[in-house]
């Protein structure tokens, strides 16, 4: 808790210098973006490799990370194209001492072998499974952070993508929605 805690600090502290998170939000810290993010574990309780897309202000790469820090085996890629998120990202990891690396890059750029790849609020999902497509074709399993308009998400990303994914209801937020993606075929020509 004293790391999440210093999180909340740490995140409260730069967002007036930039912004993360919708300030609005910050309030809802606790269920809106710490429980949000934690509930994924559940999902995969046995994964000990994690890249986070689109990491932006942490979530859910460093709750998982913070959650985790006690595991030797585990370890999050938070993976984010703006240099000045990756900047944040960095110190909140060196401050907490998380088992976390920060990449400054495009995910499709990058060759990491994880057995979960997650992302929230990044992308419309047919893009997200084009940023996604390298680690979800070596086997790892998706796990995405998803609105009330999952359906219509899935139904466009079906125009441009093979996959099989099912729908976790979110405990977070009532509208809320996880799409556990298991399998990327190949990309359909639109």
């Amino acid at each position: 808790m004293a790391d999440l805690q210093r999180f909340l600090a740490l995140l409260t502290d730069w967002n007036g210098k930039m912004n993360l998170v919708g300030p609005a939000s910050l309030p809802e810290f606790w269920n809106r973006h710490a429980w949000d993010s934690a509930q994924l574990l559940r999902l995969a309780p046995r994964a000990l490799t994690w890249a986070d897309l689109g990491a932006g202000a942490g979530f859910p790469g460093l709750v998982l990370a913070i959650l985790r820090k006690g595991d030797p085996d585990f370890h999050v890629h938070l993976v984010e194209s703006m240099a000045k998120r990756c900047r944040f990202l960095s110190e909140v990891v060196t401050d907490l001492g998380l088992p976390a690396t920060v990449y400054n890059a495009r995910a499709e750029n990058l060759d990491l072998s994880v057995d979960i790849v997650t992302a929230r609020a990044c992308a419309p999902l047919h893009r997200l499974l084009g940023y996604a497509r390298p680690y979800l074709t070596a086997g790892a399993q998706g796990l995405f952070l998803k609105g009330q308009d999952v359906v219509a998400d899935m139904t466009e990303a079906a125009r441009y993508w093979e996959y099989e994914a099912d729908v976790v209801p979110s405990l977070s937020d009532p509208g809320g929605r996880i799409v556990r993606v298991k399998r990327l075929g190949r990309a359909r020509k639109v």
